[in-house]
């Protein structure tokens, strides 16, 4: 990525620093809005992100209510009200969260453009193997290195952990974007990997973006 690329990058974000996420329906059944459009809504709160979010709608499915809750702070839009007390199918678009994205997010959405990323294959939970946990807490992020062949991270689904192998360029662990308790969907990023020759460069932008984003 070049200088004049991020300074385009960084105008942009200046712009409309916001990110919006859909809500769909996870299977068929019967929905009964909890939110109103324009309303605030917060993510999940606790260490352990155990405390749900805004309840945004109630999808009634076999006589089993199941309520759904905000999974990030933002401002409901787009609310489709002509389907509040509807029988609708699966995916069905229900509303967006409009979220404000922070400098930090703003960060992370940049890099993701120039570190190489190390995608979940499965909607799982995921965790570090102890050699990797060792090295993270003995040393700071950014001197980790990974090298191909190596167990890099621990895939934990329908109560099987299943190593999962690095096969890319040796590199350095900069950016990790989960948390062991919380489930990651399929091709969602979970690491973010630096040559170890383009660390300085990385520095440079994160440094840049610090200094000018607002």
């Amino acid at each position: 990525m070049s200088e004049l690329d991020l300074d385009r990058l960084l105008i942009h974000y200046r712009e409309d620093p916001y990110e919006d996420f859909v809500v769909e329906t996870p299977n068929t059944g019967w929905v009964r809005f909890m939110a109103d459009d324009g309303m605030k809504v917060e993510g999940p709160k606790g260490t352990w992100q155990h405390i749900p979010g805004t309840l945004l709608y109630v999808l009634e499915r076999e006589r089993n209510r199941i309520p759904v809750h905000a999974h990030i702070n933002g401002t409901i839009s787009e609310l489709q009200v002509d389907l509040n007390g509807k029988f609708v199918e699966a995916n069905t678009y229900l509303m967006s969260v409009r979220h404000p994205m922070t400098k930090d997010e703003v960060i992370d959405k940049i890099l993701k453009q120039v570190l190489v990323t190390f995608n979940a294959p499965e909607r799982a939970k995921y965790f570090f193997p102890p050699e990797i946990t060792y090295k993270l807490e003995k040393k700071k992020h950014g001197t980790v290195l990974v090298r191909p062949g190596e167990e890099i991270i621990i895939m934990s689904l329908m109560k099987r952990d299943t190593p999962l192998i690095y096969n890319g360029e040796p590199g350095i662990i900069h950016t990790v974007y989960f948390q062991p308790n919380i489930s990651i969907d399929q091709g969602e990023p979970l690491l973010g990997i630096c040559p170890p020759g383009k660390l300085n460069y990385i520095r440079k932008i994160v440094q840049k973006i610090q200094n000018e984003w607002a």
